[in-house]
């Protein structure tokens, strides 16, 4: 039964489509929005406007950006011959609190997953590997999650990438099998990232 306004409810919706977020705090979220000054939600519904109409991926690594190349990958601080895969933009953010890290990236944007129907085609692996043959990248540091997809998405890629010379790695101890990058703690990372292994 309906007990609210209909464009209420619409916006309740909304926030429950968002992943980890429930019919409780939904409503919360919801409601936080329409108790604040018309302003400030004016702004956050102007925000999230210009994320859609802006945000794009970036022509090198794939991480979300709003120009034709994101800031690490415009950085010259950064080494180009080492480039870190990773399932998804959250896992670069996780990377890159740990201030270990100093080369660049590669976001798939997801996992070879045979039960959801994800292949490598689903995913960024061309443009992986067109990057690795143009930029003379020397070593792949394979970042995905220790779940049977993320460990079956970063052998996949080890096999393609071994006979163009790369040396793969994969990040080592410290990681909890069949946990997610984005919920490691620094030190965990740091850890991990230290003594990476060759595949």
């Amino acid at each position: 039964m309906e007990y609210s306004a209909v464009p209420l409810q619409r916006l309740i919706e909304h926030f429950r489509r968002i992943p980890g977020v429930g019919a409780k705090t939904a409503q919360r979220m919801a409601l936080f929005v329409l108790s604040e000054p018309k302003e400030e939600a004016k702004d956050f519904a102007d925000a999230i406007n210009e994320a859609v109409d802006k945000i794009r991926r970036c022509r090198v690594c794939c991480n979300l950006t709003d120009s034709d190349e994101c800031p690490i990958c415009k950085s010259p601080q950064r080494r180009r011959e080492t480039v870190c895969v990773v399932e998804n933009v959250e896992s670069l953010m996780a990377m890159e609190k740990t201030n270990e890290y100093k080369g660049t990236y590669h976001v798939l944007h997801g996992v070879i997953s045979p039960l959801d129907e994800i292949g490598p085609d689903d995913i960024t692996v061309k443009e992986l590997l067109a990057r690795i043959s143009a930029d003379g990248v020397s070593e792949v540091i394979m970042a995905t999650g220790s779940s049977v997809e993320g460990e079956l998405t970063a052998m996949y890629i080890s096999k393609l990438l071994k006979p163009l010379g790369v040396k793969v790695t994969r990040l080592a101890y410290g990681l909890p099998v069949g946990s997610d990058l984005q919920y490691a703690d620094s030190v965990t990372l740091t850890r991990a990232l230290q003594g990476r292994q060759e595949l």
